[in-house]
Parts: C-alpha cells; sequence; structure tokens
C-alpha cells in the first residue's frame, strides 16, 4: 500500500496540537458546569412533573 507508510504517520502525528495544561483543566471545568447544570435542570423538572401529577390525582 503506497498511501500508508510510518513515516507519513510520523507526520501526521506531527501535525497534532496536543492541549496545553491550562486549556485542558478550564475545557474540564467547563464542561463540569454544564453537566451540573442540566443535573440541577432535570432534577427540577422531576419534580415539577411529579407535583403536577399529584395534583392531578394521577399519582
Amino acid at each position: 500500500m503506497k498511501w500508508f507508510n510510518i513515516s507519513a504517520i510520523f507526520k501526521e502525528l506531527s501535525k497534532i496540537r496536543w492541549p496545553k495544561k491550562e486549556d485542558l483543566f478550564s475545557n474540564s471545568i467547563q464542561v463540569l458546569i454544564f453537566v451540573g447544570f442540566f443535573v440541577i435542570f432535570f432534577a427540577i423538572c422531576l419534580v415539577v412533573i411529579s407535583a403536577l401529577l399529584n395534583v392531578l390525582g394521577v399519582l
């Protein structure tokens, strides 16, 4: 296979821009905040829907 060789693989690997430690930390914090927001959002939705179903007499 002409297109598959080890030197081409290493050449492509050298083009990769790996994240710096600060960027990785910042992005991780953003993901945790985002996930935390949705945990709270869905918990509130669950409480509201449960209360609404109790008022309607379904539960």
